[in-house]
This record gives structure tokens, sequence and C-alpha cells, in this order.
């Protein structure tokens, strides 16, 4: 992928943030989950706590990430949650935004 993660490629798919929460076992540690529109899909990426200082730690609304990366959400609950999610997403924000 090339530097600019939002970017999709024809070996990429968008993802768009659908949670934040922080890690089980280490408190410094917020893990984002970003979904697939229909919230059948989700990719997670971990950052330290300590990361969100500063001017230049923005998250990013969406990703562009490789397919083989997303896993799988079986939970029909969630995928729901996650294609409400995103949609509110993608109303309020380009896939550049950052928060």
């Amino acid at each position: 992928m090339d530097s600019d993660e939002t970017a999709v490629t024809e070996e990429s798919v968008r993802v768009w943030l659908v949670e934040r929460t922080y890690g089980d076992d280490e408190q410094n540690l917020i893990i984002l989950t970003y979904a697939t529109p229909g919230g059948r899909r989700d990719f997670r990426k971990e950052r330290a706590l300590t990361s969100f200082t500063g001017d230049h730690r923005e998250t990013p609304v969406s990703l562009a990430v490789d397919p083989d990366n997303l896993g799988n959400v079986d939970d029909t609950e969630t995928q729901k949650r996650y294609a409400t999610e995103v949609a509110r997403m993608q109303e309020k924000h380009e896939p550049a935004d950052s928060l």
C-alpha cells in the first residue's frame, strides 16, 4: 500500500471507523475498529494512548486496506451496528478526513 492509507487501489477495500475501545489487558492501548459498508468485515488497528497527543496523530475516518487483513464479523447485531455507523460516517465525512 502506498503512503496515503486512504487511497483505494484495485487491491484494497475501503473501511470506515466504527468503534474506539480501550484494550482489556493494556490500559494505555486504544483499539480502532474499521468496517466495510455492509458491516460484515472489519479491520482492527491498535494504537498507544500516548500517540493521540499532539497535533500530528489524528485518527483517519476511513482507510484503504488489503482484503487479506479483514476479519469476518459473524454476529448479526454487530454487523447491523457497524453498517449503521459506516453510513453515518460516510454522510458526515469525506474518506480522507480525520478526527
